[in-house]
């Protein structure tokens, strides 16, 4: 056996970090998002932050095979790609920073961003116009420094489909494009930065096996006709990510 491998099946509280997995998975495949809202404040008590981040940027590649392909034809592609583009360029703003803060205060911003923007869409608030480049712009550059910070790389964009007037499907769609686009971009940062080692690569592929099994499953459950469900399943993810994420409840 490997040396990284064996050292990956003894990483700390692997069991919770199997079962965390397994059940982001099945969000994942149902609502196209999800992974890091519920795997990161598990996980984050047993490794550190970057290693967490790493782990899940990896698995989320493993998934792209199974949620891209039915994703592709109804994804808003331009949209989507400004979103991406400017959320890349905005990763190792994100992972400096994480490198500077006390870990607690970047746990309570990120918390207190998702919150706010959660209870504006759950209180009613709408946008029915279309975004223009700027506007892509800022809202893909913030989901990269966060997701660089905390890889929680998808709440400001999740947040703004779920507020637009568009269907649950181009949502979801337009969702697991942008997800699976800032996991490349996640990875390549934090190899070519020289903090990916072998041992959390391993672990990564480990937990791979059941997030994608879950994941396919999840994307079976998919329906959608029924949006009223989607979107307060959405919403619950987000909202049980905010709580789970306090500090004070650590």
């Amino acid at each position: 056996m490997p040396e990284a491998l064996a050292q990956a099946l003894a990483t700390p509280g692997l069991g919770w970090l199997i079962v965390t997995i397994t059940g982001a998975g099945l969000v994942r495949g149902f609502t196209g998002f999800g992974t890091a809202l519920i795997f990161v404040p598990v996980a984050a008590q047993f490794l550190p932050m970057t290693e967490v981040i790493l782990i899940l940027a990896t698995t989320g590649i493993f998934s792209t095979a199974a949620l891209v392909p039915r994703a592709w034809p109804v994804a808003d592609k331009p949209e989507v790609a400004w979103l991406a583009v400017s959320a890349a360029i905005m990763v190792p703003v994100g992972l400096w920073v994480l490198g500077l803060l006390d870990p607690v205060v970047v746990r309570w911003l990120a918390t207190g961003i998702v919150a706010a923007t959660l209870a504006a869409v759950v209180t009613g608030w709408r946008w029915h116009g279309r975004l223009g480049w700027p506007g892509r712009v800022a809202i893909g550059g913030a989901a990269g420094t966060i997701g660089g910070m905390t890889g929680l790389t998808g709440p400001m964009v999740i947040i703004f489909y779920l507020a637009n007037a568009r269907s649950a499907h181009a949502v979801r769609a337009n969702t697991i494009l942008f997800l699976s686009a800032l996991d490349l971009v996640l990875v390549a940062n934090l190899v070519l930065s020289g903090r990916a080692t072998a041992p959390v690569l391993w672990t990564a592929v480990l937990l791979s096996v059941p997030y994608l099994a879950t994941t396919l499953i999840g994307q079976s459950l998919f329906d959608p006709n029924r949006e009223r469900a989607y979107r307060w399943i959405a919403y619950g993810v987000v909202g049980l990510a905010v709580v789970t994420g306090l500090p004070i409840l650590d």
